[in-house]
């Protein structure tokens, strides 16, 4: 029989897996996210992506502040859920909540655990120059994704991969994962292993001040910069005193003092070796390729990007 979830989410990463749920013939008794926030040149208040889906498909949708709290812990519990599906929420689920399913809640994490527990897995992936990664779906428990794991899909990161295209392929194959691991659940053959107790690593969230582009680092750490922080926050740097997100690299040819540019197709000097920009973003104005912007905006061979 079908299960009775809570499906509780926030961002884009999220909303494949409730599809995905839904398109199984579970039943979502209600879904849980953050409450709208002011977005825009208007500044009007704007549904999470989840919450915007969940509305489409005619299911309740609750923003609480918090989960703790008796109030908060009843009103779970008045659900009556065989299990909570869990994606990107962003708040902590105490214990009593954690409790209440009869099977369990279950998240989507995407990461190879116990490597990159925490908020940013997939940006912190690329930036440390990991050559693969994952999703998997771990049954959760009062710990920092320290729960045991259910199931796993792994995917190589490509050498030019984004945070965004790594993003948007793991919320597919997650979607796809959550819900074998619901049917394995229904079945009562779902199986979880423990993680392991060596090779954790945390993935901080993302600080602005990180966010500036090193040209004085190696190539490969300046290339991993980039597109890890790619299409947000976003790495940056001036170009002609404007500041630019770098938003697409790859390896460039040639050597230089750090920051030159060393031809016209903006390819730039780093400590050892270059990097070459290939899509790139000014301040107010949409990203772009190189070419695009270079037709109206040349940057000469020997501008020293700051």
């Amino acid at each position: 029989m079908p299960l009775r979830l809570v499906f509780m989410g926030t961002p884009d990463f999220a909303v494949p897996t409730l599809v995905e749920i839904v398109g199984r013939g579970h039943e979502v008794a209600a879904v849980y996210t953050r409450a709208p926030k002011p977005a825009g040149r208007g500044m009007e208040m704007q549904p999470t992506p989840v919450e915007r889906e969940a509305r489409r498909f005619g299911i309740p949708v609750l923003t609480p502040k918090s989960l703790k709290g008796a109030e908060a812990e009843a009103q779970f519990r008045a659900h009556g859920a065989d299990a909570a599906v869990v994606v990107a929420y962003g708040l902590i689920l105490p214990k009593p909540v954690l409790d209440a399913p009869r099977l369990g809640c279950f998240n989507l994490h995407a990461s190879a655990l116990p490597r990159w527990r925490g908020a940013a897995p997939i940006n912190r992936a690329i930036m440390s120059g990991d050559a693969a990664t994952a999703v998997m779906v771990m049954r959760m428990e009062e710990g920092l994704d320290t729960g045991p794991v259910a199931m796993a899909e792994r995917i190589v990161i490509g050498p030019d991969m984004t945070a965004g295209d790594l993003h948007d392929e793991l919320a597919r194959l997650g979607a796809d994962l959550m819900a074998r691991a619901l049917a394995a659940l229904e079945k009562d053959a779902l199986v979880v292993t423990p993680q392991a107790a060596e090779g954790v690593t945390y993935a901080a969230k993302i600080d602005k001040a990180e966010t500036r582009i090193d040209w004085a680092k190696p190539w490969q750490k300046v290339h991993d910069h980039c597109r890890g922080l790619s299409p947000f926050p976003g790495a940056w740097c001036e170009i002609d005193g404007v500041r630019t997100k770098v938003l697409r690299t790859t390896r460039g040819e040639g050597s230089g003092a750090p920051g030159t540019v060393l031809d016209e197709k903006l390819t730039v000097a780093c400590r050892d070796g270059a990097i070459r920009i290939i899509q790139l973003q000014r301040a107010g104005k949409q990203a772009m390729r190189t070419d695009e912007l270079l037709r109206g905006t040349p940057v000469a061979p020997g501008t020293v990007l700051r």
